[in-house]
C-alpha cells in the first residue's frame, strides 16, 4: 500500500521550511564567498584604536575605499580630524559607506543627496569626491561646528528626518578618522586580495591619488601625472583651491612601486608623520580596489594577504613606537602594485 498523503498544512509548513532552508544556504555560501574573496560582502578591512583602549571597528573593502575618499577630501580643504568624524558618521547612517543609487524619493549617493533639492545632477551625486566636497560644503557653513554635539552638526547639513540616528556611528566614525587622517598610526588594516582578478599598474594608484586628493598629491614640483590621472580627474569640491599632502609621486625602476615623499612642514603645519600615516592607510583602504601589494612607511610594512594582516616592523628598524603620528621627521610612503 501506499503512504498515505500528508495533510495540506503539514505539506504547506515542510515546503516553507525548505523554501528557507535554501534561502538561508544561498545567502550563507554568497557571504563566505564574498569574505574569502575579499570582496564587498564580508568585513576584510578593520581599524583600531591607536590609545589602547581595545575599541575597534570591522568594514567591507567597498567601505574602506569610500571611507578614505571622504577622508582625503576633508584634509585636502584643510578641515580638522572632527570635521572628517561628523562627515563619516553621517555617511554610515545615511548609506552604510556605500555609494548606492537609490534611497528614499531622488536621495542618492554616499550621503543620500537629493538632485531635487539642489545638491547637484545625480550624476555628480555618484561622485565621491564630490558628494563629499557637497558635505563638507555645508558643514563649513554651520558656525561652530566643531564644538557642537555630532547629531546638530551633521543635521544642521543634512536636515534628516532622523537627527538622533547619527549618533550611533559616532564611536566607529571616530576611530576611521583617527587613521585615515594620519593621527593614529599603523592602525588600519585590510586583508587585500591583489591580483585575484588583474594587476593594477601605477598609473591606476596615481590616478586615484589625484582623485582624492586633488593633483597637488603628484605635482607640487612640476610632477609630471600620466595621462591616466589626467585634468578630467575630479577635485575635491571646494570653493578654494585644495592643498594636499606634499610630495613629487614617482615611480621606481621596478615599475611597480610609487614613492610619495612626505615632507615636514607641509600642508599648513600639519605633521609629516599624520601626512605619511593618512597616505599609507589610504592605500591599505584601496587595496582591494587598486591590487596593491605592499605598503611601506615609518619603518612598518603591511602585505596584502598576510598571515595576520598587520603592520610589521622592517628588519633593522626600531619597534616602530617611536616614529608616530605626531612626529616631524621626513620620509616616504612606498605604494607597490601587484605583478
Amino acid at each position: 500500500m501506499s503512504e498515505p498523503p500528508l495533510p495540506s498544512k503539514r505539506r504547506g509548513r515542510l515546503f516553507r521550511f525548505g523554501a528557507a532552508s535554501v534561502v538561508l544556504l544561498g545567502v550563507a555560501g554568497y557571504l563566505a564567498v564574498q569574505y574569502d574573496s575579499g570582496g564587498s560582502g564580508g568585513p576584510g578591512c578593520r581599524v583600531v584604536s591607536g590609545k589602547g583602549d581595545g575599541a575597534t571597528y570591522e568594514f567591507t573593502p567597498e567601505q574602506a575605499v569610500n571611507a578614505a575618499t571622504i577622508t582625503a577630501v576633508g584634509t585636502a580643504r584643510e578641515l580638522p580630524e572632527r570635521a572628517v568624524t561628523i562627515a563619516l558618521a553621517t555617511a554610515l547612517q545615511e548609506s552604510a559607506l556605500r555609494n548606492i543609487d537609490y534611497g528614499d524619493r531622488d536621495s542618492l549617493g554616499l550621503f543620500q543627496q537629493r538632485p531635487s533639492q539642489g545638491w547637484g545632477t545625480p550624476e555628480e551625486i555618484m561622485d565621491p569626491v564630490y558628494s563629499a566636497g557637497k558635505f563638507y560644503d555645508g558643514l563649513e557653513k554651520v558656525p561652530g561646528y566643531t564644538r557642537l554635539p555630532l547629531t546638530v552638526a551633521a543635521q544642521r547639513v543634512q536636515l534628516s528626518g532622523f537627527p538622533q540616528a547619527y549618533a550611533k556611528h559616532e564611536p566607529d566614525a571616530t576611530l576611521l578618522a583617527a587613521a585615515l587622517t594620519g593621527h593614529s598610526a599603523a592602525t588600519l588594516t585590510c586583508k587585500g586580495r591583489p591580483g585575484a582578478t588583474r594587476a593594477a599598474d601605477t598609473d591606476a594608484v596615481r590616478a586615484a591619488l589625484a582623485r582624492d586628493f586633488g593633483r597637488d598629491t603628484l605635482e607640487p614640483a612640476g610632477a609630471e601625472v600620466s595621462d591616466t590621472a589626467d585634468s578630467s580627474a575630479p577635485s575635491p569640491a571646494s570653493s578654494a583651491a585644495p592643498t594636499a599632502p606634499s610630495g613629487d609621486a614617482a615611480v621606481d625602476s621596478d615599475g611597480r612601486t610609487v614613492t610619495l615623499p612626505v615632507r615636514a612642514g607641509a600642508d599648513a603645519g600639519r605633521k609629516a608623520g599624520a601626512q605619511g600615516w593618512q597616505l599609507a592607510h589610504w592605500a591599505v583602504a584601496n587595496a582591494s580596489e587598486l591590487h596593491i601589494e605592499r605598503v611601506a612607511y615609518a619603518g612598518r610594512e603591511w602585505t596584502a594577504g598576510g598571515a595576520d594582516d598587520q603592520w610589521r616592523v622592517l628588519d633593522g628598524e626600531t619597534d616602530g613606537k617611536n616614529t608616530e603620528a605626531a612626529g616631524d621627521g621626513a620620509g616616504e610612503v612606498r605604494i607597490t602594485t601587484a605583478p
